[in-house]
């Protein structure tokens, strides 16, 4: 049986071809769902439009549905851009966007919380981020996984989770 993986893919990394050139590897050997991001473009409008960055340890906390439909539509638009990259590349995967329509409320969830819930489901779970970025994300998810029960801080950490580091840096 093919093995799956879940990919959740930081936005800044979205139209890199080293990134693509990971994915089209992974997908040789797994059905490969990819979770876009898209925070850092969406903070930098939500300061633009004077919202603040309001974001916690379960993501950003939305105080208006206009903040919610612009995070999400910043998302939808970097899932439909990956998803025609991703076609006219010949790399066979999924794209979604971490929010739920829950009873048609909107849900925003942080993109490495999202990757966390699929833990029982899939085979492989990777977050993709900048390299300067990787010991930062790494800390954060395991606080998240602690605090929901995953353990112990470090000696439980899943072996199936992976935190990839690209070259460059923050903008």
């Amino acid at each position: 049986m093919r093995k799956t993986a879940l990919v959740k893919v930081s936005g800044d990394l979205v139209q890199r071809p080293d990134v693509l050139e990971w994915l089209r590897e992974l997908a040789k050997s797994n059905y490969v769902v990819i979770c876009t991001g898209g925070g850092v473009q969406i903070n930098a409008v939500f300061e633009e439009k004077g919202y603040g960055r309001n974001y916690g340890t379960l993501g950003r906390n939305t105080k208006t549905f206009e903040e919610r439909q612009l995070a999400r539509d910043i998302l939808e638009k970097n899932q439909a851009e990956l998803q025609d990259l991703l076609a006219a590349n010949g790399i066979p995967a999924t794209v979604l966007i971490p929010v739920l329509d829950i009873g048609s409320v909107l849900c925003h969830v942080n993109g490495d919380v999202f990757v966390l819930t699929a833990y029982l489901g899939y085979d492989a779970l990777w977050i993709l981020t900048l390299e300067d970025r990787v010991a930062e994300k790494d800390r954060q998810v395991r606080e998240i996984w602690s605090a929901f029960g995953g353990g112990k801080y470090k000696e439980d950490f899943p072996a199936k989770l992976h935190i990839k580091g690209f070259p460059g840096t923050v903008g």
